[in-house]
């Protein structure tokens, strides 16, 4: 861990158990794992391409990288994407003759993360935000019927890709099923398509009320019967056969091509619906010996099985129609509790984008591979790289999840990007959001910020990570808690997402604890699941929060004293402190609250040894450190670049020659920094008095010491550009030569017609001359 450079003096009454994970752990971790396993999956997943007729394969093996072409310092100046070159080793086999083929294929240039966790896509900085969805899985809900005050059931299946799959129990309790957002129907009629006979379904269900009238008001007979009732829904208007019902029927929900649970859809189905009784079982068993050998694996789940199978249906079938009859195990979903939202981060957002231009992409194998004469057939004659290239560019460029990065300071910059939006593609819409979407919900606890959210249209639907969570592998938010045995709080902690959380008693972080790290008092005030306050005997207490700030963000931790503030004005300063420019004298806070350091450390703007050594050599632009191995390395600093909101990024050293340095320590402050930790105001003393009425409400008076001692100013630096174009009518041209214009406007322009270096300029002045021909 970095060591801070200024000593403080904590007053805080509750130890540090746990020191702050990475701060952009959530952007880093997951782009890693998209080069390590999300692209091979995708590789996998389309491989291989067949044609139409099974005879010719393409197959697409393993992928990698070579070295990015451009630094990042370069890609900036160059205005350039920074990108490596992907490539592919492809095979091409005929099946007719046995001939094969392999070559690696270049598939375009893939955009790369840098260091500080952001992409520089043709020079300007860009930060891919994670995206809150509602996690594939099954759903139950229950509403009150309008007219009769009875109450409905209704559930969906939600894949991750694939038809939706909804049964409901409406006001006459019969059961009924919509496949793929199409016209209802009974849903005994899908049972009998799978093989189960009345007498079947009757035994399933033990007999129910609503599986007994639905069979009454289902007058079909036959297994095919049932299959060419359910084509005439999907299909209206086609003459059914019997093959096609069920190819469609197949295609839909067992096809993995086409119906895609996901892995995190099978663990949320198999936790809701639990286990198959025996007798269930034993008929699933006797319908899957029934079938074809290829089609066998329709029948039963397992987890490695991300198509829905017979077993998932009838499951969520017995368990509606349980929750319709009162039993009370079975519980409708919380669609806000975060057990039930995911994050999608920035490795998935950009697999989905680069598995579209593969499909897209097999679309024009295929062609090729009838149009083409086959000898002459190689990977590299089959294969166009412009549609997958295409897709990620306009993933980049034009997608609502990647954003310009708010330079505006480096805490701007850290919670850029570890934002939360429910916006974007496959999310809400700000129009349909109700209220409950946005409120908070006692399972953000420790995983999202109740206080840092945007005001206005976006209120609720764009948060912040909290300090302490993590993202576990199917997406959901962890946070890590202190187990608790017997009142004895112990040394092991362990990270629970909001399902787990609510089968847990959970004290909080200022339970008063001896010295040994017992419980003091014997009644704890805890929380239990549904965000209910509680208290207990101290021995019945499972797990202690880790730290005060846990529940917060980075940027609401900030604040000090914030348990004193209102929540609304809270708000207020976590989003403004964002919006602070850096200033040419930076300060940092008297009064901090410990996540300064941290917090300008992991936004990148500092500059951080890499390994221990001593300073050789510094000076405004680079700092030269000798390792204790005898190897040099060279910091170079950043020297007034523009930012992307036009403040100034400056780094300036913070040692001194023949100085120690350790692993980890900063070298140089960034923007808005001071001795490495953030500072984004000044310590200003204040006086809360009249002035002659010219404090009146909201005004403030200012010492004119603070202009002349440049304690609040700051630098803007903004780029103005211009072009002389060829047009129909002749050249434009750049020159000082503009008629009807007088010499003292034209004063500070050279001969070229561009302004001097080193000019004042003041609002409305020229600084480039430009004639433009016009027609008489």
């Amino acid at each position: 861990m970095p060591a801070p450079i200024r000593e403080r003096l904590s007053f805080g009454k509750i130890p540090e158990v746990l020191p702050l994970p990475d701060l952009i752990a959530i952007q880093r971790d997951s782009f890693d794992w998209l080069l390590k396993e999300g692209l091979k999956e995708t590789f996998d997943e389309i491989s291989p391409i067949e044609d139409y007729q099974g005879v010719m394969k393409l197959y697409l093996r393993e992928h990698w990288f070579e070295a990015p072409k451009y630094t990042v310092e370069e890609c900036h100046d160059k205005d350039i994407t920074y990108s490596a070159p992907l490539f592919v080793n492809a095979e091409f086999v005929n099946t007719s003759t046995g001939e094969i083929k392999a070559q690696t294929v270049f598939m375009g240039d893939f955009p790369l993360m840098t260091d500080k966790g952001t992409f520089i896509i043709n020079g300007t900085e860009r930060v891919v935000v994670s995206q809150l969805v509602r996690s594939p899985g099954v759903y139950f809900s229950r509403d009150l019927d309008k007219t009769s005050d009875k109450e409905l059931f209704s559930c969906k299946v939600i894949p991750g890709r694939g038809a939706w799959l909804e049964f409901e129990v409406d006001k006459r309790d019969i059961v009924g099923v919509r496949i793929d957002r199409k016209r209802r129907q009974n849903a005994t009629v899908l049972l009998r398509a799978f093989g189960y006979s009345n007498d079947d379904m009757l035994a399933l269900f033990d007999g129910a009320e609503s599986i007994r009238l639905t069979l009454e008001k289902d007058h079909i007979e036959t297994p095919e019967d049932s299959l060419l009732d359910i084509y005439r829904k999907l299909r209206p208007g086609e003459p059914p056969t019997v093959d096609s019902a069920r190819t469609l029927l197949e295609s839909l929900f067992f096809n993995p091509k086409r119906y895609d649970l996901a892995k995190v859809g099978r663990y949320k189905v198999d936790k809701k619906l639990g286990e198959l009784t025996p007798a269930a079982r034993a008929k699933l068993d006797s319908l899957r010996k029934n079938l074809a050998e290829e089609k066998r694996g329709f029948v039963l789940a397992d987890k490695n099985k991300t198509i829905l199978t017979y077993e998932d249906i009838v499951k969520t079938l017995q368990y509606i129609v349980k929750l319709h009859a009162g039993q009370p195990d079975h519980q409708e979903d919380d669609i806000d509790h975060f057990g039930n939202r995911r994050l999608r981060s920035v490795g998935e957002l950009i697999q989905n984008q680069v598995r579209i231009g593969l499909s897209r992409m097999e679309r024009v194998v295929r062609e090729r591979m009838t149009t083409q004469d086959v000898e002459a057939i190689t990977p590299q004659t089959l294969i166009n790289i412009r549609p997958v290239v295409a897709s990620i560019k306009e993933f980049f460029g034009t997608s609502q999840l990647s954003q310009f990065m708010d330079q505006t300071n480096s805490l701007a910059v850290l919670t850029h990007k570890r934002r939360l939006s429910a916006l974007g593609p496959g999310g809400l819409s700000r129009e349909r959001a109700g209220f409950e979407v946005r409120d908070v919900h006692p399972s953000h606890y420790g995983r999202m910020c109740p206080i840092e959210t945007p005001e206005g249209p976006n209120i609720g639907l764009i948060g912040n990570l909290a300090t302490y969570a993590r993202i576990n592998e199917f997406g959901f938010i962890e946070t890590p808690y202190r187990k608790v045995v017997k009142g004895q709080v112990t040394d092991q902690i362990d990270y629970l997402t909001a399902d787990e959380e609510d089968k847990h008693v959970i004290a909080q972080a200022n339970t008063p604890l001896d010295p040994k790290g017992r419980m003091v008092e014997e009644k704890v005030l805890c929380r239990k699941s549904g965000g209910e306050l509680i208290t207990v005997p101290a021995t019945e207490v499972d797990y202690m929060d880790v730290a005060p700030h846990q529940i917060v963000s980075v940027a609401t931790a900030l604040i000090p004293f914030l348990e004193h503030d209102d929540a609304n004005r809270a708000l207020m300063g976590a989003n403004m402190q964002r919006q602070a420019v850096p200033l040419i004298k930076t300060d940092a806070p008297l009064i901090g609250t410990g996540v300064e350091f941290r917090a300008a450390v992991d936004a990148g703007d500092v500059v951080v040894a890499d390994k221990a050594g001593s300073v050789e050599e510094v000076d405004a632009n680079q700092i030269v450190v000798a390792g204790s191995d005898g190897t040099k390395q060279t910091y170079k600093l950043q020297k007034f670049r523009r930012s992307n909101q036009d403040t100034c990024l400056n780094q300036t050293p913070v040692v001194s020659e023949g100085q120690k340095v350790e692993a980890g320590q900063v070298l140089a402050d960034g923007p808005s920094t001071d001795q490495g930790e953030l500072a984004l105001g000044r310590n200003l003393l204040v006086a809360f008095m009249p002035w002659e009425g010219h404090n009146y409400e909201d005004a403030i008076i200012l010492s004119e010491r603070l202009v002349k001692e440049d304690m609040l100013t700051s630098i803007h630096i903004e780029e103005y550009e211009v072009d002389a174009r060829d047009t129909k009518l002749g050249a434009e041209e750049i020159t000082r030569d503009i008629p009807n214009v007088a010499d003292e406007v034209l004063k500070d322009l050279d001969d070229e017609g561009i302004i001097r270096i080193g000019a004042e300029v003041n609002p409305g002045d020229v600084l480039v001359g430009k004639v433009t021909p016009k027609g008489e």
